[in-house]
């Protein structure tokens, strides 16, 4: 992706060759803003972005760079381009943004900016947590779930650490943040590698602390080797019986292996064990924002934090996740480049899995069966588009498309360069019907995930960006990858199902009833019983996954 050019450059016949976007200067209005502190530094970028849309082809269209009141205003721009100009490039959000939440956040952001690292609050809590582990004092006090005054210096922390690719290390850290705004407690992000390094701008505003954990002199040592048998996880404490607040710190481990004691992290006796603990750690490779819905003692807050619950993810990953300057130089010199020319943009997002396999040729035939049989994209001259039988009731609906839009441009990401080859010759060689300019773009094929690998996960996050400034959103069924895209966006996708035998399956693909990622691996825990449930049965706003049959969503 360095350097804003495509793996290769074949467009249409009739295909618009790539351009610079050039951003207009405009002209300096008087601008009303929110009645709030704006940092100096972003106060000539809000009143631009406020005026008009620089970032998409067509008529501009007013941008809020502060996502309706989502992200606080308190940042210089230069530190984080991508924070205020996000906006310029994707479309407006659809799902309202409740008051109460954008109350919480600013209330989080005064926690974090008096329990962060860096204040005199912190370095009390690592000296009582240092001094509790070597036996000299007792285990903290029970923590007030109220308290954020400053004149009480006591904090509780919750520390995410990395597992698993990309997507799963954003969907479990926006869940860790959700979890941390029910609990007061402070979020830190535990960097043990410079996988992470460059990747995303600090979501907090001071300039007195950060969210990244400093390893240096921290007490709890070998954090990254923490698994489900270790001695301090909560479910290890649980079995052995060991009540509330009866340790300095424990360790949360929520992943795909947890066993049921583990899972009673969404039951009451697992809160109540650690509510009264400083200090937890957490593993996660899921998404499991919808077990904090299991819980009757956060369902109030819930409701009040997203009115709408299939919106979770869309507004806390425009929250947190900003792109560091690196990996928004390279999605944004890519989209000005090649995709802002398009009246629309068309993501299709590609991965295998080695237990769900097919062939090159049978995923394209998929793709192509998908967009076909769902006007996604059009028809090509003298030539058919492998479709099934039964998209004829589609072909109305696909011409009032291609008379609306002219150019389109479609994104194909994944590890694998066929299905972009497959695609663009077929545009090359045939070209849009009724006029329709199709030109097709991969930023990268790097042919296996790297997670280890800094730039590598650059690249991926940039690819990321791009497709949630997409238009229309294509992603493969179990893809945490496609899921934060999706949410990003704030677009229901059309999502390639699993293959049968090997073969495309019927329906190719299906729109998804709901933004919000999946939970792949709920606990299927029944409290009371301590037996197995179904917990796609629980309350009527989680169900099961349309793309993974043990899983569960939120849904509105």
């Amino acid at each position: 992706m360095e350097g804003g050019k495509p793996s290769t450059q074949r467009h249409s016949s009739g295909a618009v060759r790539p351009i610079v976007l050039l951003v207009v200067a405009v002209s300096l209005v008087a601008v009303l803003f929110m009645a709030t502190r704006v940092s100096p530094g972003c106060r000539p970028l809000l009143k631009a972005v406020y005026q008009q849309g620089l970032g998409r082809a067509g008529p501009s269209v007013t941008a809020d760079p502060l996502l309706g009141g989502l992200l606080s205003p308190g940042f210089d721009d230069r530190s984080c381009l991508s924070r205020y100009r996000a906006s310029l490039y994707r479309q407006p959000s659809l799902h309202n943004l409740s008051s109460h939440l954008v109350s919480r956040l600013r209330r989080y952001e005064s926690l974090h900016q008096l329990c962060g690292p860096g204040t005199p609050a912190y370095s009390h809590a690592v000296a009582r947590l240092r001094e509790a582990m070597d036996g000299h004092a007792s285990a903290p006090a029970p923590a007030s779930s109220n308290s954020t005054s400053s004149s009480d210096p006591e904090c509780s922390y919750i520390i995410w650490t990395p597992v698993e690719g990309l997507g799963n290390r954003i969907l479990s850290t926006a869940s860790a943040f959700l979890y941390a705004l029910l609990t007061d407690r402070v979020l830190l992000v535990h960097h043990p590698a410079d996988d992470l390094n460059d990747m995303f701008c600090e979501p907090f505003p001071g300039s007195n602390t950060t969210w990244v954990l400093p390893e240096e002199g921290f007490p709890i040592q070998g954090i990254k080797g923490l698994n489900v048998r270790t001695r301090e996880s909560l479910g290890n404490a649980l079995g052995r019986g060991e009540g509330e607040g009866s340790a300095p710190w424990l360790y949360v481990h929520l992943q795909t292996d947890y066993k049921p004691d583990d899972r009673r992290f969404f039951c009451d006796d697992g809160q109540d064990t650690v509510r009264g603990v400083r200090w937890l750690v957490l593993r996660s490779d899921n998404y499991f924002v919808p077990g904090l819905f299991f819980l009757r003692r956060y369902e109030e807050e819930l409701v009040r934090l997203f009115p709408r619950r299939d919106t979770v993810f869309h507004h806390l990953g425009r929250y947190l996740f900003h792109p560091s300057n690196t990996v928004w130089g390279m999605a944004t010199r890519y989209y000005s480049s090649y995709l802002a020319p398009a009246e629309e943009r068309v993501g299709v997002q590609v991965r295998e899995f080695k237990y769900a396999r097919i062939s090159a040729d049978e995923r394209y035939k998929q793709i192509i069966s998908c967009a076909s049989r769902e006007s996604l994209l059009p028809a090509v001259d003298n030539a058919t588009l492998p479709s099934s039988s039964d998209h004829h009731h589609h072909q109305e609906q696909e011409q009032e498309q291609e008379q609306e839009t002219k150019r389109k441009a479609v994104l194909v990401v994944s590890l694998n360069g066929d299905y972009y080859d497959k695609l663009s010759s077929l545009y090359y060689e045939h070209g849009g019907a009724a006029g329709v300019t199709v030109s097709v773009f991969q930023p990268t094929h790097l042919g296996m995930q790297q997670s280890e690998k800094r730039q590598h996960n650059q690249k991926a996050l940039a690819e990321i960006v791009l497709l949630s400034f997409s238009d229309v959103v294509v992603t493969s069924a179990q893809s945490t990858f496609g899921y934060v895209s999706q949410g990003l966006a704030g677009l229901r996708p059309w999502v390639l199902m699993l293959p049968v035998d090997g073969k495309v399956p019927d329906p190719p693909c299906r729109l998804a009833s709901t933004i919000e990622p999946c939970f792949m691996r709920p606990p299927h825990y029944d409290c009371r019983t301590r037996g197995d449930s179904d917990n796609g049965k629980v309350v009527p706003y989680i169900r099961q996954c349309e793309d993974v049959s043990y899983g569960v969503q939120l849904v509105e």
